[in-house]
């Protein structure tokens, strides 16, 4: 067992209650466990690292991180979006999807992802992926690989293959429908309470299991109740993406006569367990007519909103909003969903919409999005052990290097970090006491080749997007560029 001390101008402690912030501090640990946070550390320590000018702070932990090559930014620019490849056609569900990549590039683009992740200060990691580029959702294989991949570049991860028994499409004359089929969701739910039972706890622990299914109006009653039940079972988390769209609330509400959260409640889906991206769209926000009691539902329920920020506002949206539903008693933790995984602009992106929505600069601080990257998103795993620099914890710190003359005058260092930094500050990543990355450098990761081959794979997928459009356009008609090439 190897002890080694980590010193910084800067150290977020925990002191039990909440972060507390020590200057010219140090924390050890021994293996993979913390053992000091403080001053003066008076026992032997085999190793150090002087992080200088920097802020020694906990892993962030990203409940629904990016873990593809992301297509989502190809509709930065280009929409509608169900016209560009973002939603099946008819005739390409009567002639059978397919899987676009390879099983090369599956684990690739995980591989990638990871390190992107770490790059960006992110310990933890709960992945989530693109299913448009799918012949149907995600394998137990192609999860084994990845519970591998992440031990091999050092992330915490918890794995589980999505699943879903419909998916939405579109119709010639441009309507929109969901194909069903229920028996192949149902046999997706037993692959994936099959790979948690054999990789919860894998590779030392590194690797936990979580059950995925997709999008809520992509899963019938049968699979939603099931699922709630697989996950009181295992006692492990189950995320689902519900509340995002105007249209997905509208669709549950015909379909059911009941809010989205309405419906979860009534199959005992909500529980402490429950992970829920991207919970905007509730009773009380300003686009929703219909009365009802989301907001107290989810308090209750203990469940816990996944706020994703940027992605959010490229779509046009906003949590109305992240102070009002975290004075409602619902815990909210972040996720990036999108490219770059960078939590850093996500939390600075949330506390500026959430100032626009509530219309007052004090509704939120710098310290509200900190606490739900971290304590807020451990305690939402059951994970006291994550998310805080304590004794006993696990040893997941970053080094945020405050030296970048970009950064300006340090006021204080997490408002610093909010108002001028990115995730490309961080300059140091140790997850479970194993340095993953030092000096922006991850060993064994050729990251030069990594971005080759990243946009080797990015524009094979996007040759292949008239195949699922509607009505099949060219490339060059699907996604236009912004100004004519000469």
């Amino acid at each position: 067992m190897s002890t080694t001390r980590v010193k910084a101008r800067y150290v977020i402690g925990f002191d039990g209650k909440g972060h507390r912030t020590l200057k010219d501090a140090e924390v050890v640990y021994r293996d993979d466990t913390i053992i000091f946070v403080g001053h003066g550390y008076q026992g032997q320590v085999d190793s150090e690292i002087d992080g200088g000018n920097a802020i020694l702070g906990p892993g962030f932990i990203d409940l629904n991180a990016l873990a593809d090559l992301d297509t989502t930014v190809l509709a930065f620019d280009n929409q509608p979006d169900w016209a560009k490849g973002r939603v099946w056609p008819e005739d390409y569900v009567q002639s059978g999807p397919f899987e676009m990549y390879s099983v090369e590039e599956q684990t690739f683009k995980m591989k990638y992802a990871f390190v992107q992740l770490i790059r960006n200060g992110i310990t933890t990691a709960l992945p989530i992926t693109s299913m448009f580029y799918r012949e149907w959702a995600e394998t137990y294989d192609e999860f084994a690989r990845s519970a591998d991949s992440a031990a091999e570049i050092g992330i915490r991860a918890y794995l589980g293959p999505c699943y879903m028994t419909g998916v939405t499409m579109i119709r010639q004359d441009g309507s929109f429908d969901t194909s069903w089929d229920e028996e192949r969701g149902l046999k997706g739910l037993q692959t994936a309470i099959d790979y948690v039972r054999k990789f919860d706890g894998a590779h030392g622990g590194l690797v936990r299991g979580m059950l995925a299914p997709d999008r809520i109006e992509n899963c019938t009653l049968e699979l939603i109740r099931r699922s709630a039940a697989a996950s009181k079972e295992l006692d492990c988390p189950i995320r689902l993406h519900c509340c995002q769209a105007l249209d997905e609330f509208d669709t549950i509400v015909k379909r059911y006569d009941k809010t989205p959260v309405e419906w979860l409640a009534s199959l005992g889906f909500l529980s402490k367990r429950s992970l829920l991206p991207h919970g905007v769209y509730v009773t009380g926000h300003s686009a929703i007519s219909r009365k009802g009691d989301d907001v107290g539902l989810l308090a209750e329920s203990g469940a816990t909103l996944i706020h994703c920020p940027l992605v959010l506002s490229r779509y046009g949206g906003a949590m109305e909003s992240f102070a009002r539903l975290k004075k409602k008693g619902i815990p909210i933790g972040l996720g990036t969903d999108t490219f770059p995984p960078d939590m850093v602009e996500n939390m600075r992106m949330g506390i500026s919409l959430c100032r626009v929505a509530d219309g007052d600069v004090a509704a939120c601080s710098s310290a509200d999005f900190y606490n739900a990257a971290t304590i807020v998103a451990a305690d939402a795993l059951d994970r006291p052990d994550l998310g805080r620099l304590a004794v006993g914890a696990k040893a997941d710190m970053t080094l945020f290097d405050l030296d970048a003359f970009e950064l300006g005058q340090i006021i204080d260092p997490i408002q610093t970090m909010m108002l001028s930094g990115t995730g490309r500050d961080f300059k140091t990543t140790i997850v479970n006491g194993r340095v993953v990355m030092k000096d922006r450098q991850l060993p064994g990761v050729d990251l030069d080749e990594y971005r080759r081959r990243a946009q080797i794979q990015f524009d094979g997928l996007i040759a292949q997007y008239p195949t699922r459009t509607w009505r099949h356009p060219p490339v060059e008609e699907i996604f236009l560029p912004s100004f004519p090439y000469a």
